[in-house]
């Protein structure tokens, strides 16, 4: 297989973190959509995770770090709201990586009407895997976040939020 300029850019671009979970890159979370060079222009695509997400200033301004050390000095971010983001598009790895920073990945898939209605979601501490666990609000560190306590373990966590 041949290597292009673009597969170039996108191997830089996975290293990008987001900078509200730092041990997820952009890629992990699905926000990075495509990767186009027009001439000597990069556009760089990203969708995301909710409208008006204050990291996509940051997220914009590390992609322009992330390749600007490689020779990529016109760089164009596009933000796009359709599709619109998913949590079902966060990769395997990245619920795993999530999980081990402390944070319960979302349970269900988007299309699951009993996500969107928040009801008979389990959700399992990240520290010890106990099922008995006990909202504590709905809103966590960040919007996209649930605050959660373990019954058990007596653990706050967050929990990323199905949509």
């Amino acid at each position: 297989m041949v290597k292009t300029e673009t597969d170039s850019i996108w191997k830089i671009l996975k290293e990008v973190v987001d900078p509200e979970i730092p041990v997820l890159t952009i890629q992990d979370l699905g926000i990075l959509q495509d990767v186009k060079i027009e001439g000597n222009k990069i556009i760089v695509t990203i969708v995301p995770t909710y409208t008006g997400c204050p990291a996509m200033d940051m997220i914009t301004v590390n992609i322009k770090s992330a390749l600007q050390p490689h020779g990529y000095d016109d760089v164009e971010v596009k933000l796009v709201l359709e599709p619109t983001w998913t949590t079902d598009w966060i990769s395997e790895e990245g619920r795993i990586k999530m999980k081990n920073y402390g944070i319960t990945p979302p349970q269900e898939k988007s299309t699951d009407i009993r996500s969107l209605l928040g009801k008979d979601t389990i959700v399992p501490c990240p520290r010890c895997d106990s099922k008995s666990t006990k909202l504590i609000s709905h809103f966590g560190s960040t919007a996209c976040k649930a605050f959660y306590q373990c019954n058990d373990c007596k653990e706050p966590f967050d929990y990323f939020k199905c949509h």
